[in-house]
């Protein structure tokens, strides 16, 4: 199994450094990475209606959109939960 490349899109640094306690950004950071092994993991969820699909990391959640033909993960947006849809 060929790994993935992940790709951050710049917006989305800057939401994850925005996040103020360092433990949750490590936290979100070690679950980015894991994308690359496996873009699809236990808990995932495609969001109707787009071609993005999003995890859970605490109180946090990821969207991203998966290209399997260029085996690329692109992260599109990181925050709160509450936030994330609006």
């Amino acid at each position: 199994m060929e790994r993935y490349r992940v790709l951050i899109k710049p917006s989305a640094v800057k939401e994850i450094e925005a996040i103020q306690r360092k433990k949750d950004r490590q936290f979100i950071a070690q679950k980015i990475k894991q994308l690359s092994i496996d873009p699809r993991p236990h808990g995932y969820q495609k969001l109707s209606g787009h071609d993005r699909s999003r995890i859970r990391q605490g109180q946090y959640r990821i969207i991203y959109s998966i290209e399997d033909n260029d085996l690329v993960v692109y992260v599109v947006k990181v925050d709160y939960r509450k936030d994330i849809y609006r």
